[in-house]
Protein backbone atom coordinates (compact mmCIF):
# COMPACT_ATOMS: atom_id res chain seq x y z
CA UNK A 1 0.00 0.00 0.00
CA UNK A 2 1.50 3.12 -0.91
CA UNK A 3 0.82 6.76 0.98
CA UNK A 4 -1.67 7.51 -1.10
CA UNK A 5 -3.52 4.68 -1.14
CA UNK A 6 -3.74 4.77 2.93
CA UNK A 7 -4.56 8.38 2.41
CA UNK A 8 -7.58 7.45 -0.29
CA UNK A 9 -8.71 4.61 2.20
CA UNK A 10 -8.73 7.23 5.35
CA UNK A 11 -10.88 9.52 3.21
CA UNK A 12 -13.28 6.73 2.17
CA UNK A 13 -13.61 5.37 5.92
CA UNK A 14 -14.12 8.92 7.68
CA UNK A 15 -16.83 9.58 4.52
CA UNK A 16 -18.71 6.69 5.56
CA UNK A 17 -19.02 7.58 8.83
CA UNK A 18 -19.65 11.23 8.37
CA UNK A 19 -16.28 12.24 9.74
CA UNK A 20 -15.39 14.73 7.58
CA UNK A 21 -16.92 17.51 9.72
CA UNK A 22 -14.57 16.59 12.62
CA UNK A 23 -11.51 16.05 10.32
CA UNK A 24 -10.62 19.58 10.54
CA UNK A 25 -6.46 20.47 10.51
CA UNK A 26 -7.24 21.72 14.25
CA UNK A 27 -8.88 17.99 15.19
CA UNK A 28 -6.48 16.55 13.50
CA UNK A 29 -3.09 17.88 14.84
CA UNK A 30 -4.72 17.44 18.60
CA UNK A 31 -5.62 13.84 17.90
CA UNK A 32 -1.60 13.30 16.38
CA UNK A 33 -0.37 14.87 19.70
CA UNK A 34 -2.16 12.78 21.80
CA UNK A 35 -1.41 8.92 19.84
CA UNK A 36 2.40 10.55 19.69
CA UNK A 37 1.97 11.30 23.48
CA UNK A 38 0.23 7.72 23.65
CA UNK A 39 3.88 6.76 21.92
CA UNK A 40 5.87 8.55 24.02
CA UNK A 41 4.45 6.78 27.13
CA UNK A 42 4.87 3.25 26.14
CA UNK A 43 9.03 4.62 26.10
CA UNK A 44 9.57 6.98 28.92
CA UNK A 45 10.70 5.17 31.89
CA UNK A 46 12.74 2.67 29.49
CA UNK A 47 16.62 2.76 29.67
CA UNK A 48 18.29 3.38 26.05
CA UNK A 49 18.89 -0.35 25.83
CA UNK A 50 15.27 -1.36 26.20
CA UNK A 51 14.02 1.36 23.90
CA UNK A 52 16.32 -0.65 21.64
CA UNK A 53 14.60 -3.91 21.77
CA UNK A 54 11.29 -3.01 22.70
CA UNK A 55 9.63 -4.64 19.66
CA UNK A 56 11.17 -8.10 21.10
CA UNK A 57 9.31 -7.43 24.20
CA UNK A 58 5.76 -9.88 23.61
CA UNK A 59 3.59 -7.64 25.57
CA UNK A 60 4.83 -3.99 24.63
CA UNK A 61 5.57 -5.05 20.69
CA UNK A 62 1.80 -4.77 19.67
CA UNK A 63 0.98 -1.88 21.80
CA UNK A 64 3.65 0.07 20.18
CA UNK A 65 3.06 -1.11 16.56
CA UNK A 66 -0.72 0.62 17.67
CA UNK A 67 0.17 3.71 18.59
CA UNK A 68 2.59 3.82 15.42
CA UNK A 69 -0.03 3.19 13.51
CA UNK A 70 -2.16 5.11 15.10
CA UNK A 71 0.62 8.43 14.34
CA UNK A 72 0.86 7.64 10.55
CA UNK A 73 -3.41 7.50 10.38
CA UNK A 74 -3.63 10.41 11.67
CA UNK A 75 -0.13 12.08 9.88
CA UNK A 76 -1.65 10.98 6.49
CA UNK A 77 -4.82 12.03 7.28
CA UNK A 78 -3.90 15.48 8.43
CA UNK A 79 -2.01 15.66 5.22
CA UNK A 80 -4.66 14.47 3.14
CA UNK A 81 -7.02 17.02 4.72
CA UNK A 82 -4.26 19.89 4.13
CA UNK A 83 -3.97 19.06 0.57
CA UNK A 84 0.19 18.22 1.38
CA UNK A 85 1.89 15.39 -0.71
CA UNK A 86 3.94 14.03 2.08
CA UNK A 87 6.76 12.15 -0.13
CA UNK A 88 7.52 15.85 -1.57
CA UNK A 89 7.50 17.63 1.73
CA UNK A 90 10.28 14.66 3.21
CA UNK A 91 12.05 15.10 -0.04
CA UNK A 92 12.17 18.88 0.27
CA UNK A 93 13.31 18.05 3.51
CA UNK A 94 15.81 16.02 3.27
CA UNK A 95 17.13 17.93 0.72
CA UNK A 96 17.48 20.90 3.21
CA UNK A 97 18.64 18.93 5.57
CA UNK A 98 22.01 17.79 3.50
CA UNK A 99 22.89 21.63 2.49
CA UNK A 100 22.46 22.13 6.53
CA UNK A 101 24.01 19.69 8.27
CA UNK A 102 26.92 17.98 5.30
CA UNK A 103 28.60 14.78 6.28
CA UNK A 104 30.78 15.47 9.24
CA UNK A 105 28.88 18.68 10.56
CA UNK A 106 28.11 18.14 14.32
CA UNK A 107 25.05 19.46 15.45
CA UNK A 108 21.28 18.38 14.80
CA UNK A 109 19.76 16.26 12.53
CA UNK A 110 16.76 17.40 12.29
Amino acid sequence: MTLDDLARRLREFADARDWEQYHTPKNLVMALSGEVGELTALFQWLTPEESATALEDPELRPEVLDELADVAIYLVRLADVLGVDLMDAARAKIARNESRFPPGSAGQIY
